[in-house]
C-alpha cells in the first residue's frame, strides 16, 4: 500500500499477479477491486484527485469487496 495525498483515500495498492486494485479509506474501511488492469492503476495513483477518479473510473466498472 502506498500512502495517498486524498482527503478521501489513505492508500492504494495493487497485486499485479491477480489484478487486484486494494483502496484503503481514511476511515481505515479496506477495499478490493477485482480485474483492474495494471494501467487503470497507474492512472489512479497519477490522478490530481483520487476520490473523483474512484468515483467515476474504478466504482462503476469493477467489482469489489470489503477486506476491512
Amino acid at each position: 500500500m502506498t500512502p495517498v495525498a486524498s482527503s478521501n483515500v489513505a492508500a492504494i495498492g495493487y497485486d499485479s499477479s491477480a489484478a487486484h486494485l486494494f483502496v484503503q479509506f481514511r476511515t481505515a474501511a479496506v477495499y478490493r477491486y477485482f480485474r483492474v488492469p495494471y494501467g487503470v492503476y497507474l492512472d489512479f495513483m497519477a490522478a490530481p484527485s483520487k476520490g473523483r477518479f474512484l468515483d467515476w473510473y474504478v466504482k462503476p466498472r469493477f467489482p469489489f469487496q470489503r477486506v476491512l
